[in-house]
């Protein structure tokens, strides 16, 4: 792609997301919605191949969709009680529309079907931007009209991803599809917060996005797509193959790694709330999860691919690509963990 078409659709996705932070008003919101959609569509078709112009019209198709159901409730809210502020959305037809339209963009359960579709016709980069920064728009919509919402509809929504996202991964062997499923499940515990406690959501979700830029960036550094690809990291690369079981096992959750501490403090809010039967069944459904980042810690690590020469090969060419991000999101997404008291020190302010 030109580099200059480029610039113009990447600073395009930077102000959909900015102009819908920045607005108080639904019609404003839902302007940087499509142009943020808008922005990424030619991104996403670059490749030129079947599946990346399937998974374009897709993702176009169903971001359509659940524009028009944003549209439609924000319009339904001004005509019923005479508001256009996303702060007085009041009616309850209005804010379960919205709820469902927002689950929709982001990939929530029931509405989840289209994101590992989505995700597997996409290169790694792609697959990156839609997983993190396409997050962040409805994101913002969603902790704003949070407080009208029936608390029963967003733990229903959150526990169902937790499930969905844990249980989808299970069977999968594409890379991509289980990062997709990784990410239903994660957005779920941040959705299953959202109303009792909006600042850990958003310490989930930059958690979350650390991790899986770390993960991502792994997956392109060792050119995997599948799980018997990741076989070869360790030929390749030891280092980086020990860095990213770790990186998969703080997506996982597991202590001393910086995963463990939204989920932590996730549980012990929700159990504060009088919700213990939720938090139990949260941490059940992270233990499936759990077993699909174990499948690819056990390839990375245990399993090294038949090689016929056990050398490295003399004529091996130099490494050109930039590890910068790599190495510094890495570092994030594995020792966060000892600033959990500052954390919630802060959050308690």
């Amino acid at each position: 792609m030109n580099p200059y078409v480029l610039t113009i659709l990447l600073s395009s996705l930077g102000l959909g997301t900015v102009l819908t932070f920045a607005s108080s008003h639904w019609l404003l919101a839902w302007m940087g919605l499509e142009i943020n959609t808008l922005a990424i569509i030619p991104i996403m078709a670059q490749q030129h191949h079947p599946r990346a112009i399937e998974a374009t019209t897709k993702y176009f198709l169903t971001q359509a969709t659940a524009a028009a159901m944003i549209l439609f409730a924000s319009t339904t809210n001004a005509w019923l009680m005479g508001e256009w502020e996303i702060h007085q959305l009041s009616h309850p037809l209005a804010t379960t529309t919205v709820m469902l339209a927002l689950a929709l963009k982001l990939g929530l359960a029931p509405v989840h079907f289209w994101l590992p579709e989505v995700l597997q016709g996409l290169e790694l980069t792609t697959g990156l931007i839609l997983s993190t920064w396409q997050k962040l728009a409805p994101f913002a919509l969603m902790i704003q009209v949070a407080p009208t919402i029936n608390s029963s509809l967003l733990v229903a929504i959150g526990l169902l991803s937790t499930l969905v996202g844990g249980w989808g991964g299970l069977n999968q062997t594409q890379l991509r599809k289980i990062m997709a499923y990784s990410s239903i499940a994660h957005l779920g515990w941040m959705v299953l917060i959202l109303q009792f406690a909006p600042s850990l959501t958003l310490l989930s979700l930059s958690l979350y996005i650390i991790m899986t830029s770390s993960a991502f960036l792994t997956l392109k550094t060792n050119n995997a797509l599948t799980i018997n690809t990741l076989a070869t990291s360790w030929t390749k690369s030891p280092t980086l193959a020990a860095l990213a079981a770790l990186v998969l096992l703080s997506l996982g959750g597991l202590p001393p790694l910086s995963g463990f501490m939204p989920k932590w403090l996730i549980l012990q809010e929700l159990t504060k709330q009088g919700l213990p039967l939720s938090a139990t069944l949260a941490a059940m459904t992270a233990l499936l999860s759990l077993y699909f980042y174990l499948r690819l810690c056990y390839t990375l690590t245990l399993t090294i691919y038949p090689n016929t020469l056990t050398a490295t090969a003399p004529w091996r060419l130099n490494f050109t690509m930039i590890t910068l991000p790599l190495s510094i999101i890495t570092i994030l997404a594995l020792g966060l963990l000892p600033l959990t008291p500052a954390v919630t020190a802060m959050l308690a302010l």
